[in-house]
């Protein structure tokens, strides 16, 4: 007769926090489970799903955490992260956002999401106002669903490059408003604001007392035109929480480092989210951070001219493809097409490009209610597979679209 430790544990029902009801997820990882099924099954599937630079990370930046490992690296750090690589970020930004920082407005995180969801908790009460850009990361639709803020999408439409409408982003703007979130480059679509853009929101939001999360992680990857923050802004550093990080840039996504910098008053309060949460960072990963923003950024640029090129043949190839239309990103290294031609949903049509054609993309509506009509494809993938992607589809479509 079995043990009482061995009855199936479906004897108790899971009593979940009401709250987990409003936690979302990022459709990019579902997909990918689902296209590594379908290997599993010895179909052979081109992952354009997941957005994770297909290079190698930096051999210099490799050495320094082999070397960092070998010389005990491996042990607690403080929860803000290590001084060094603080200071080192603080000097980053410092340079290339043209505003003074210092390294105790820096918070290194395992990732970037850790600054997007301390950030909300920290911030954001229930029935708070938080303005966020849809289609947009989904992210920050669910975290600031999840702690019972109202979520409040800003449309980014096709016709403006996916640039959002500053007048309908003043509209949109209340007594309960605390946080806007600006993504610049943006995922999905690639667009990006310019700098007029980006002025014209720092004076919609004025004298208030909102704070802007301004997630610029493909802050490095930008085809036309400079990236400019509104943390660059007169008056607006204190106002801003930039979220950058290594895993786009440098192709750390698995090195798992990310950071803020924001007012050392807040970055106390996400310090202490740190400790309660992750302890810190992996010291060793943030030996490799200091190599990689001190050292060598040829692979930066070698990486970025590979995507533009990637990103000139994908989009000529979407565009002649029946029910497909496709804007030129300006900066990530994603496409958006267009597929509302095509009389499908975008949901139905990525279900069965991955299934049918075995090209694995992500439906528009994985990224909010603005997305439906589109699709989102990475070309963080070999100019081969992408050609062989494009050749799929278009196949795909030749027989089942009419």
């Amino acid at each position: 007769m079995p043990s009482a430790l061995m009855e199936p544990t479906t004897l108790f029902e899971l009593r979940l926090a009401s709250r987990m009801s409003r936690l979302g997820t990022e459709t990019a990882f579902e997909v990918l489970n689902r296209a590594r099924a379908l290997e599993k099954q010895g179909k052979e599937i081109i992952h354009l799903e997941i957005g994770e630079p297909d290079f190698d990370t930096p051999s210099n930046v490799v050495e320094a955490g082999v070397d960092a490992l070998r010389k005990g690296w491996t042990h607690y750090g403080p929860s803000a992260g290590l001084p060094d690589l603080r200071q080192t970020i603080a000097d980053y930004v410092s340079r290339t956002r043209k505003v003074p920082v210092s390294s105790d407005e820096v918070v290194v995180v395992p990732g970037g999401k850790p600054i997007i969801f301390f950030t909300i908790l920290a911030l954001i009460d229930s029935e708070d106002e938080v303005i966020y850009p849809n289609p947009g990361f989904p992210i920050y639709e669910s975290m600031i669903e999840y702690v019972g803020g109202r979520a409040v999408p800003i449309p980014l439409r096709e016709e403006r490059d996916f640039s959002l409408d500053v007048k309908e982003l003043a509209s949109l703007i209340t007594d309960r408003t605390k946080l806007i979130i600006l993504n610049s480059p943006h995922n999905p679509t690639g667009g990006v604001l310019t700098r007029q853009d980006i002025v014209a929101v720092a004076e919609a939001i004025g004298d208030r007392n909102i704070l802007v999360l301004s997630d610029e992680i493909y802050s490095r990857l930008i085809y036309d035109g400079e990236h400019f923050s509104i943390m660059s802004v007169p008056g607006f550093k204190e106002r801003t929480i930039l979220l950058d990080g290594f895993s786009k840039t440098y192709a750390m996504t698995g090195w798992r480092m990310g950071y803020g910098v924001m007012r050392p008053d807040l970055a106390t309060h996400i310090t202490r989210l740190m400790t309660n949460s992750n302890s810190c960072t992996a010291s060793f990963t943030q030996m490799a951070g200091i190599e990689a923003l001190r050292g060598d950024q040829s692979s930066v640029d070698k990486m970025s001219n590979e995507f533009r090129h990637r990103r000139d043949v994908f989009v000529a190839g979407l565009n002649k493809i029946k029910g497909f239309s496709c804007r030129m990103p300006r900066g990530a290294f994603y496409v958006f097409p267009n597929i509302t031609k095509t009389g499908w949903s975008s949901k139905k049509l990525a279900d069965a490009l991955l299934e049918q054609a075995g090209v694995a993309g992500l439906a528009g509506t994985a990224f909010g209610a603005y997305g439906e009509g589109y699709l989102r494809f990475s070309v963080a993938n070999s100019l081969e597979n992408l050609n062989k992607a494009l050749a799929r589809i278009e196949d795909w479509v030749g027989k089942n679209l009419r």
